[in-house]
C-alpha cells in the first residue's frame, strides 16, 4: 500500500513537471492582422502574424491549409475575391494579394497546420479597406 501511494506521487509529480507546450493545442496560437486598414484596389496586401500566446513568439512554420476573403464581417460569399500567398521577410508573418474592389470590412478565414500540433489553427480577421 505505502508503495503505492509512493509511486503515485510520483507520477503526479513528474506530470506536473512536465513542460506545458507538451499539452499545447490549436487555441494556444492566434493570428492577428499585421495592418488592420489597408488601401481598396487591385492587387492589394494583407498580412497576418501567428504568433503562439504563451510566449508571443512569431511561428514561422506554419503550413497554410486554406484561406478566404469576403466582404463583411459574416461573410458575404457574393463579394468573396482571390487570395495569392506572397512571401514575407519577417518570421511568423504571411501575407496575401487580394482584390478589395470596395472600401469597408472585409473578413479573412485562415486556417493553418503548425509543426508538432495535431489540430488545425483557425483565424478570422478583420481588415478595413479604405478609400
Amino acid at each position: 500500500m505505502f508503495r503505492k501511494s509512493i509511486l503515485a506521487g510520483a507520477i503526479l509529480a513528474l506530470a506536473m513537471c512536465l513542460d506545458v507546450a507538451a499539452f499545447a493545442g490549436a487555441d494556444d496560437y492566434v493570428f492577428e492582422p499585421v495592418k488592420a486598414e489597408v488601401k481598396k484596389g487591385d492587387d492589394v496586401i494583407v498580412s497576418v502574424r501567428l504568433k503562439h500566446k504563451a510566449t508571443g513568439k512569431p511561428v514561422s512554420d506554419a503550413v497554410i491549409a486554406q484561406t478566404r476573403i469576403d466582404m463583411g464581417p459574416d461573410g458575404m460569399a457574393e463579394m468573396a475575391s482571390p487570395l495569392t500567398a506572397v512571401p514575407s521577410n519577417e518570421p511568423g508573418i504571411y501575407s496575401f494579394k487580394t482584390d478589395l474592389t470596395m472600401a469597408g470590412r472585409w473578413l479573412l478565414s485562415i486556417a493553418a497546420k503548425v509543426q508538432g500540433e495535431p489540430e488545425t489553427v483557425v483565424g478570422k480577421i478583420t481588415f478595413r479597406a479604405t478609400k
